[in-house]
């Protein structure tokens, strides 16, 4: 009987042993896949970006503005400063003119939609409607097709984020520095907020239909580069992009399944030992 208690409780530890080595080489598969999806998701979609340098992107939002627009593009080139301009497809539509000199005198044009929807809350079908029309509008307006999206409000899915980069081709971006001009704070506010929020690979929100925003740059964009700050576009500060050193990596499932195996070992010589002990003590009686 004692024979057949250790022969059972043998197996039984040597199957939990095994058991657990497979959980855990389920679990780091499935970390390894959400890990990949992180990765791709990271690649087409950028609030700032990691640079070695001083770089950053001022971006603006909803334009053009027959008044303000015209204004801000005055200021930068006055200052030699590229920026990037989101605009809204029926305004591009209305004032092809200011896209057109915006795109000539080397600012970047990205898509912001049509009429400026909620893409979280849309079908696949209205968000591309909405992308197409602008798409075309940009095309007309300077000859080229825009690279660049960025969602109103900074809402979309992540179902959204790939099938409008894998069918439409666009990189999806967001910022990392948000003054919120839209609330109409002050031109003294939103130049504290951005001086304030900026850091080497930033990406700036404002809006080029707000006066008080417009009213704000030229001091905001002098003290930033009084800072030492460089200004590109957007895809130039993608271009700029250096990895980041990756933390440390978690100890490989193989290594633990091979751990898993040893202890398996140890302890089946054990009860073996054991065995041996108790069998002879049997024939000795």
């Amino acid at each position: 009987m004692n024979f057949s208690r250790l022969q059972f409780l043998c197996f039984a530890c040597l199957i939990a042993i095994f058991a657990l080595g497979a959980k855990r080489q389920v679990a780091t598969q499935t970390s390894e896949k959400s890990e990949r999806n992180a990765a791709t998701e990271e690649s087409i979609t950028f609030s700032s970006v990691h640079v070695d340098g001083p770089y950053i992107a001022m971006t603006f939002d909803d334009g053009p503005s027959a008044t303000l627009t015209p204004k801000l593009l005055d200021l930068l080139a006055g200052r030699h400063i590229k920026v990037t301009f989101f605009v809204i497809g029926e305004n591009v539509a209305e004032h092809p003119e200011i896209v057109a000199r915006a795109a000539r005198e080397g600012h970047e044009i990205g898509n912001h939609s049509w009429s400026h929807p909620n893409f979280a809350k849309m079908s696949e079908e209205r968000v591309r409607q909405q992308l197409w029309q602008t798409d075309t509008a940009i095309q007309n307006a300077t000859g080229t097709r825009p690279t660049l999206m960025r969602p109103p409000y900074g809402s979309i899915t992540a179902r959204e984020k790939r099938w409008i980069h894998d069918e439409l081709g666009y990189d999806i971006i967001l910022w990392d520095v948000d003054p919120y001009d839209w609330k109409r704070p002050g031109p003294a506010v939103v130049r504290s907020r951005i001086i304030k929020e900026t850091q080497p690979g930033s990406i700036v929100l404002s809006h080029d239909i707000h006066p008080g925003t417009i009213e704000a740059m030229p001091s905001t964009l002098d003290a930033l580069a009084a800072k030492g700050f460089k200004f590109v576009t957007v895809s130039e500060l993608i271009r700029m992009a250096v990895p980041q050193r990756a933390p440390a990596s978690p100890q490989p499932a193989a290594t633990t399944s091979v751990n898993d195996r040893a202890l398996a070992v140890t302890l089946s010589g054990s009860f073996s030992e054991a065995f041996t002990r108790q069998l002879s003590s049997q024939e000795s009686n």
